[in-house]
């Protein structure tokens, strides 16, 4: 008779295990959408970088993004990279002063950057960067295209993801509602939107079109070397075709007259 009630207690001690587990972790109010797949100039091993969306890209960073988040691995030269000339990043250098050491007194001394420094920091410290982001630090750009599983797709995701939470969801203070980001809530406030910069070459500034362009930009910042590389790739396997053929002309030749 004891076995019985040994099984009985057993079970339904696994299922209050199950339970507290259930409420522990409730079922999301939403699905975390997956990163729709985009059309980008740097796609496939023949892709290249579109000059143009990489400048608006850059036009982006520089005149909303770097207000939050810093690119501490980009320097000024690599501009170069997106076909921006020697004087233009000159220019766009000498805008940002940084760090130059310090004076015969021991004081820090600022300075107009140059090409050979790295980008401008929105804030001295960590620190800096959370008290005025409500507690949350905005992560480095330099690298999170490639961070992030789903790479552009889920950057352009995060960025045109942005909506009205469903009505029997709760939002955490601050937070905002992101289709794209895991959990649905994001502690940064949407930076992007129809008209947030005004293009010189006169490209629609929809949203989609910023993201896009802002995208293909990190992704340059993420591996400037990524189009020479594919560039020398390509060589490199026309090479081998035709010393493949050289090779077969010169087989064919050597054992022609041996049967």
């Amino acid at each position: 008779m004891r076995r019985p009630l040994r099984l009985r207690t057993v079970l339904l001690h696994g299922a209050a295990v199950l339970l507290a587990a259930a409420l522990a972790h409730p079922a999301p109010a939403a699905e975390t959408a997956e990163p729709v797949a985009q059309s980008w100039s740097f796609s496939g091993p023949f892709g290249g970088l579109d000059l143009a969306a990489a400048q608006r890209g850059f036009q982006i960073y520089k005149e909303i993004c770097s207000n939050c988040h810093s690119m501490n691995q980009l320097y000024y030269r690599n501009l170069s990279g997106i076909g921006l000339s020697e004087d233009q990043i000159k220019a766009i250098a000498a805008s940002f002063t940084v760090p130059k050491g310090v004076d015969d007194q021991g004081q820090p001394v600022e300075g107009p950057a140059l090409p050979s420094s790295h980008f401008h920091a929105p804030f001295p410290n960590p620190e800096a960067a959370r008290a005025a982001n409500n507690g949350a630090l905005p992560p480095d750009l330099s690298v999170i295209v490639k961070a992030r599983e789903g790479g552009p797709d889920y950057i352009y995701g995060i960025l045109t993801g942005y909506a009205d939470p469903p009505p029997d969801m709760k939002m955490g203070d601050g937070m905002m509602y992101n289709k794209q980001y895991p959990g649905n809530q994001i502690a940064m406030p949407q930076p992007l939107q129809d008209g947030s910069v005004t293009y010189t070459d006169g490209t629609p500034n929809t949203l989609s079109q910023e993201a896009h362009d802002v995208v293909t930009f990190l992704t340059f910042a993420a591996n400037p070397e990524m189009i020479e590389r594919k560039r020398m790739g390509v060589r490199i396997v026309l090479f081998l075709v035709m010393m493949t053929g050289v090779t077969y002309v010169v087989k064919r030749k050597i054992w022609a007259d041996l049967h």
